[in-house]
C-alpha cells in the first residue's frame, strides 16, 4: 500500500519545487547594483538610499539594492548608457543629465519658469508626465521610476552682483539644462560640470558662478567658502525630478507583484523628498547668514529679460523637438488645473 502512495508524493514533491523555483525565477533578482550619480551624503544621493529602505521593507527582505556612489561602478555621466546597455543592472539619477541622449529630459530635470513642484507631482503621477517619459526610455532599453523631486532650486552662488541682464554677457557659469541655453542669448559662456567638481572650478576660477540644488544640498558642497552671493529665485528650475532606472531585461525579469514593489517604494520615496526639503531650506539659508553669505534676488527687471530669453528658447525647442512639444503641453494643461483649483480655494490675506 505505500508503494502506491510513494508515486503521487513524489509527483507532487518535483511539482512544488517546479512551481517554487518558477516563481523564484519570476520574482527576478534578489540584488542590484544600483550606480548613484551623487553621493549618498547629500540629500538628493541620499534618497537612493531611501529608496532602497522603501523596497527592502515592501519585499520583506526580498529584493535588495546596493547602492554605489559615483565613479565606484561607472562615472556619474555614464550611469545612463551604462543601464541602457545592460553593464550595470540600475541606477539613482538626476533625469535632466541625459538630455544629450534623451532631449525631452530637459523638462523633467530643469524647466524654466515652470509649475511648482506639487502641479509638477501630480502631472507625473496622475498625469501624462510618466508615460511620456517612458515612451521616450523604451528606444534605450531602460525602465524609468521617477521618486524624487526636490523643491525649486536657487539661483546659484556668484562672487560678482547681478544688478542688470548685462551682467550675464562674458559670466562664466556652471548651469545645466534649459537654463543654460537662456544665458547663452545673453552671453553668457555655460558649463556643465558634475558635482564633485564643482568646488575646485570655482576655486581655480575655471568659472565665476554656479548653481547646483537646493541649500540643503549646496551647504555641504561648501560653496560658501569661495563665493560672495547665494542668488534667488530659481527661474531656471521651477522643479527637479531624480529618478530610478533600471535595465529593461531585468526589468522584466521581475513578476508583476515585485513590480508593483518598485512602485509603492517610489511612491513612499517621493512622500518623504517632498516633506522633508521645503521648511529644511529655510533652516539653511539662516546658517548661511550667520557665515557672512549676502542672499540676494535677481532684480525684477533682470527675471522679467531671463523669461523672454525663455520664451525664445521654449518656442525653439518646441520646433524641434516634437516629444518636448507633446510633454510641455500635457504639463501646462495639467498644471492649469491644479493652479485654478489652487485659486478657486485661495484665501484673502489681512
Amino acid at each position: 500500500m505505500s508503494q502506491k502512495f510513494n508515486i503521487p508524493l513524489a509527483l507532487t514533491a518535483g511539482f512544488t519545487a517546479l512551481t517554487l523555483s518558477t516563481a523564484i525565477h519570476a520574482a527576478g533578482p534578489a540584488k542590484l547594483d544600483v550606480a548613484n550619480t551623487f553621493n549618498t551624503n547629500i540629500f538628493i544621493g541620499e534618497g537612493a538610499l531611501r529608496f532602497a529602505e522603501e523596497l527592502k521593507t515592501v519585499t520583506d527582505g526580498k529584493v535588495e539594492l546596493e547602492v554605489h556612489n559615483p565613479g565606484d561602478l561607472v562615472p556619474a555621466f555614464e550611469v545612463f548608457n551604462s543601464v541602457s546597455s545592460g553593464a550595470i543592472p540600475a541606477g539613482w539619477d538626476w533625469i535632466g543629465y541625459w538630455a544629450g541622449t534623451v532631449p525631452v529630459t530637459n523638462l523633467y530635470g530643469a524647466l524654466p519658469f515652470g509649475p511648482t513642484p506639487e502641479a509638477f507631482m501630480s502631472w507625473m503621477w496622475s498625469g501624462e508626465g510618466t508615460e511620456l517619459l517612458q515612451s521616450a526610455y523604451d528606444d534605450y532599453n531602460v525602465k524609468v521610476l521617477p521618486c524624487f523631486i526636490s523643491p525649486q532650486e536657487t539661483g546659484g552662488w556668484y562672487n560678482k552682483e547681478i544688478n542688470s541682464i548685462k551682467d550675464f554677457d562674458g559670466l562664466r557659469i556652471r548651469i545645466s539644462g534649459l537654463g543654460a541655453k537662456v544665458l547663452n542669448k545673453y552671453g553668457a559662456s555655460t558649463q556643465l560640470i558634475p558635482g564633485g567638481e564643482i568646488y575646485l572650478a570655482l576655486e581655480r576660477g575655471r568659472i565665476d558662478a554656479t548653481e547646483f540644488s537646493v541649500p540643503q544640498v549646496d551647504q555641504l558642497m561648501g560653496f560658501e567658502e569661495i563665493t560672495k552671493y547665494y542668488y534667488f529665485p530659481g527661474w531656471h528650475q521651477s522643479a527637479s525630478w531624480f529618478s530610478f532606472i533600471i535595465n529593461k531585461d531585468v526589468w522584466d525579469e521581475y513578476d508583476d507583484a515585485t513590480k508593483a514593489k518598485f512602485e509603492t517604494a517610489c511612491r513612499a520615496t517621493l512622500q518623504w523628498s517632498m516633506a522633508e526639503a521645503p521648511a529644511e531650506q529655510m533652516r539653511v539659508i539662516g546658517k548661511l547668514k550667520e557665515k557672512g553669505i549676502e542672499v540676494k534676488r535677481f532684480p525684477d527687471e533682470v527675471v522679467r529679460e531671463l523669461r523672454k530669453g525663455w520664451d525664445e528658447v521654449r518656442a525653439e525647442e518646441m520646433k524641434n523637438n516634437p516629444r518636448f512639444k507633446e510633454a510641455y503641453e500635457s504639463l501646462m494643461e495639467h498644471t492649469q488645473l491644479v493652479n485654478d483649483w489652487y485659486d478657486l480655494q485661495a484665501i484673502p490675506r489681512d
